[in-house]
C-alpha cells in the first residue's frame, strides 16, 4: 500500500463563523449605548471573551417588516431577541400550521442522490472535500410573511413588546421548542443573540442574568398554565390572579451531567437515590400542586424499608392534584402519596394548596373529582400494603419497577429516539452496523454495546434527548436541533473539534474522529501539528426518506428506535418481545 502524507490547515476557532457577517465595529459602538449593554461593566469580561467581541461575533441585526414572522411556535430555539426599534406581537394561542408557513419538505435526499451515494465508493472514512473543511458563516433565513395580520391579532390573544424588551431566551437557554409565535407589528429592528453569547453575557454580568431570569418566569407562565389539564375551565381573569401568586422553585444543577459523569454514574442505586434532591416527601402535608417546567422527576413510594420507583415525570406534567382533591372534597385527610426527587435539574411551578382550592378545584366536574378521589384511595391502599407486606407485593410489579429503576438511574428517560436491542433476537450479524457505515461514509455512528436490563440493551447511539446537554458548551452552535424535526445534528462546517459536546454527553454517544482528504491524507492543524478532529454521532439518517438505516437493516426485528421518555411506548415494545 502506498504511503500517505498529511496536509496542514489552520485549526478552526470559535469565531471563525460569526453569527452575522454584517455586524461591524461601528454597529457594536451603537449597541453599547443601548440598555442592557450600556449598563454592563466591560472589565468584568475576560480578554478572550470581551463584551465587544461577544457583540461583534455572537449577535446579528435583523430587520423585519410588518407581518414578518420572527419566532414560530414549536421550532427549536437557539437564540434570543432584543428589540432595538419597533414593536412586536406575541401570539399566546396555538395557530394552525398552514398559518405559520410550515413546509412539508424535510430536505430528504432524492432517489437519484441515493443512487449516486451507493454507486460512489468511499475508500477512506471521514473524508472531506476542500470546501467542506472551511467554516461557513451562519445566515439568517428569509422571514416568513403572515397574511391578514390585523385579522390574526383580533382573533387571537396577543401581548405587545416594545423597544428594549427581550424575548426567546427561554427556548435559547433551555434547549426547548418555542412556546409562542412572535411577529413584527411595525418595521422592527432586532438584535438576535445566539445562545452561546447569551450564556456568556449572563455569566459575566449579574444584572442581565437577574433580568433574564425574570423574563424566563414571566413569559412562560401563562401559556404553561393554560395548557395544563384542569386549568382550561378557570376564567381568564382568575387565571391571571393565580399566575401572579404562584411560586417558582428549582432543584439540582443546570449542568447536572458533570456530577453524574464524574461521581453518580459509578454509584450503587441506593447511593444515587440518596444524591437526588427531594422535592416532596411521602406522608408529609400536601402543601401545593407542582407543575414541571423543565427536567425530570423520579416518583417513588415506600416499599418495606426501602423505596421503589413507580414512574417518572417530565416537562408539561404535574403532580399533587389527587391529594388536593382528596383533602378538599372528602372527609379523609392524607399527606403526599409518593416521594418526588429531581433527576438532574428540575424547574417547577408550585401552586400553594389554598390557591388550588380557590381557583382550580371549584371549576372541576364531578366525574373528574370522583376519579381523582378513587385514584388517591387506591394508591393509599397500595402504599399501606407495600409497607406491611413488601414480599407479597414484590412478585406482582418487580419487572415493571425494575425497568423504571434502570431507566431513571441511567438517565435514559431523556431519550426520544433511543436504540433498543432485544439480545434474545439479535444474532450479532452486524447488519445494523454495516448499514450505518454505508450511510455515513465508512464510519458507523453507533456502537452495538451498552447497558442491559434483562434481554434488552440500550446501545451507544445518540438518543436525541429531550434535554440535549451536549449543546450546553458548544462554542459555535455546531451541535443543534433541526428546527422542523427536532433531531440533534452536528454542522460539520462550523464544528471546531473542541470535544465539548463529546465530553458533555452523559451516555458516551458522541465520538471525535480524524478527518481526511479524498486521497486518505490525515488533515492536520498547521499551528499545532495535531490531527483536525470533528464530532460525529447518529443523525437518524435524517436525509433518508426511509428512516434510520440501522433499524431497516435488522433481519430479525431485534432493533428499534423509540422514546424511553414515554413509558407506554417502551412498555408496548418490551412486552411484545418478552412474550
Amino acid at each position: 500500500m502506498a504511503s500517505r502524507t498529511t496536509i496542514e490547515i489552520d485549526k478552526p476557532k470559535r469565531w471563525d463563523a460569526p453569527f452575522g457577517e454584517e455586524m461591524t465595529p461601528t454597529a457594536v459602538d451603537e449597541l453599547l449605548k443601548l440598555a442592557p449593554f450600556s449598563e454592563m461593566d466591560p472589565d468584568k469580561f475576560p480578554c478572550h471573551c470581551s463584551l465587544r467581541d461577544l457583540l461583534l461575533h455572537d449577535t446579528r441585526l435583523r430587520e423585519f417588516q410588518p407581518g414578518d414572522l420572527i419566532v414560530r411556535e414549536g421550532d427549536y430555539g437557539h437564540s434570543a431577541f432584543l428589540i432595538v426599534t419597533g414593536e412586536v406581537r406575541v401570539v399566546l394561542e396555538r395557530l394552525p400550521p398552514e398559518t405559520l408557513g410550515r413546509s412539508a419538505s424535510t430536505g430528504k435526499k432524492s432517489f437519484w442522490s441515493l443512487c449516486r451515494d451507493w454507486l460512489t465508493p468511499v475508500t477512506w472514512p471521514e473524508m472531506r472535500a476542500e470546501s467542506e473543511r472551511k467554516v461557513a458563516p451562519a445566515h439568517a433565513a428569509k422571514p416568513i410573511f403572515l397574511q391578514d395580520v390585523p385579522g390574526l391579532l383580533n382573533k387571537h390573544q396577543t401581548l405587545q413588546l416594545r423597544s428594549g424588551e427581550i424575548f426567546g431566551e427561554l427556548a435559547a437557554l433551555g434547549r426547548t421548542p418555542r412556546t409562542a409565535t412572535v411577529l413584527a407589528e411595525t418595521v422592527t429592528l432586532v438584535l438576535e443573540i445566539r445562545w452561546q453569547g447569551l450564556r456568556d453575557l449572563m455569566n459575566y454580568d449579574a444584572a442581565l442574568k437577574a433580568h433574564l431570569d425574570g423574563l424566563y418566569r414571566q413569559n412562560s407562565l401563562e401559556s404553561h398554565l393554560r395548557e395544563t389539564p384542569f386549568f382550561d375551565q378557570v376564567p381568564l381573569e382568575q387565571l391571571r390572579q393565580l399566575a401572579d401568586r404562584v411560586e417558582f422553585v428549582s432543584f439540582g444543577k443546570f449542568e447536572w451531567f458533570r456530577d453524574y459523569q464524574l461521581n453518580m454514574k459509578s454509584m450503587a442505586e441506593t447511593e444515587r437515590l440518596a444524591k437526588e434532591p427531594v422535592i416532596l416527601a411521602e406522608g408529609a402535608y400536601a402543601e401545593g400542586l407542582y407543575l414541571i417546567r423543565s427536567g425530570f422527576v423520579r416518583v417513588t413510594h415506600r416499599f418495606g424499608e426501602s423505596e421503589r420507583t413507580t414512574s417518572y415525570l417530565h416537562k408539561g406534567q404535574f403532580y399533587g392534584l389527587a391529594e388536593m382533591v382528596m383533602n378538599w372534597h372528602a372527609s379523609r385527610q392524607i399527606g403526599w402519596l409518593n416521594t418526588l426527587r429531581a433527576v438532574g435539574y428540575v424547574d417547577l411551578i408550585r401552586i400553594p394548596t389554598p390557591l388550588v382550592e380557590e381557583f382550580i378545584l371549584p371549576t372541576m366536574g364531578a366525574n373528574d373529582l370522583g376519579r381523582l378521589i378513587a385514584e388517591a384511595e387506591q394508591q393509599l391502599d397500595r402504599n399501606q400494603a407495600n409497607v406491611a407486606s413488601p414480599v407479597k407485593q414484590n412478585s406482582e410489579n418487580e419487572s415493571e419497577s425494575g425497568w423504571l429503576e434502570f431507566l431513571v438511574d441511567q438517565r435514559f428517560v431523556n431519550g426520544t429516539e433511543t436504540m433498543l436491542i432485544d439480545m434474545n433476537r439479535c444474532t450479532r450479524c452486524d447488519d445494523c452496523v454495516r448499514a450505518c457505515s454505508d450511510a455515513h461514509g465508512n464510519n458507523p455512528r453507533f456502537r452495538r454495546s451498552g447497558p442491559q436490563y434483562d434481554q434488552f440493551m440500550i446501545a451507544h447511539a445518540c438518543m436525541h434527548c429531550i434535554d440535549p446537554v451536549c449543546m450546553i458548551g458548544c462554542p459555535t452552535g455546531a451541535i443543534h436541533r433541526d428546527t422542523a424535526l427536532g433531531t440533534v445534528l452536528i454542522n460539520d462546517q462550523s464544528c471546531i473539534g473542541c470535544s465539548t459536546c463529546a465530553n458533555s454527553c452523559p451516555y458516551d454517544n458522541i465520538q471525535m474522529v480524524e478527518i481526511r482528504n479524498h486521497r486518505g491524507d490525515i488533515v492536520r492543524d498547521r499551528e499545532q501539528q495535531q490531527p483536525v478532529m470533528k464530532a460525529t454521532k447518529c443523525d437518524l439518517c435524517h436525509d433518508y426518506k426511509t428512516g434510520p438505516a440501522c433499524e431497516r437493516a435488522c433481519p430479525h426485528e431485534a432493533l428499534v428506535r423509540l422514546s424511553t421518555a414515554t413509558p407506554e411506548q417502551l412498555s408496548h415494545w418490551t412486552t411484545r418481545h418478552a412474550g
